[in-house]
């Protein structure tokens, strides 16, 4: 199984929930700290509620999440979809995450866990180039696109 892209993703207030999830799916080291974790006072605004990590699956894959809390965490139309926080970029709207598989078999057991409570955007026919799979987005609005190596050497 293999990334092509990684994002950190703002997922107002629901980043805790999110990683406890990616790691159901992908497995490994699930890391969730919060600025109080870092010695920030309890009573400072965001001290508590600002919440970030990442799950590192065994393969080395990795989602990142971060939450942004309060009134301005929502995305005004037309506002900029990323900001920049201690050097990282974090975008507000998802990127698209594109994870390969070496198997149908693999890809699918990926796809049946992340399907679940999603919106199927696209599923891709099987053919000679490609298994099959396709895109959805899943109940925190990441999409993803899901597809299969092909070995292109073969007739």
């Amino acid at each position: 199984m293999s990334v092509n892209a990684v994002a950190h993703l703002n997922f107002h207030g629901q980043a805790r929930a999110a990683l406890e999830f990616y790691q159901s799916v992908f497995g490994g080291q699930i890391t969730i700290a919060t600025y109080a974790d870092f010695g920030m006072p309890a009573g400072m605004p965001g001290a508590t509620n600002v919440v970030f990590g990442q799950v590192v699956a065994d393969n080395g894959f990795r989602v990142m999440a971060y939450d942004v809390p309060g009134p301005d965490a929502p995305v005004a139309a037309g506002a900029p979809t990323t900001r920049r926080e201690n050097g990282t970029t974090i975008t507000a709207e998802p990127f698209f995450l594109s994870v390969r598989g070496d198997t149908v078999e693999e890809v699918g057991a990926l796809w049946k866990l992340l399907a679940e409570d999603a919106t199927v955007i696209e599923e891709f026919a099987g053919a000679q180039w490609t298994p099959g799979f396709g895109m959805l987005r899943d109940r925190f609005g990441v999409t993803w696109i899901l597809d299969v190596a092909v070995d292109y050497t073969q007739p």
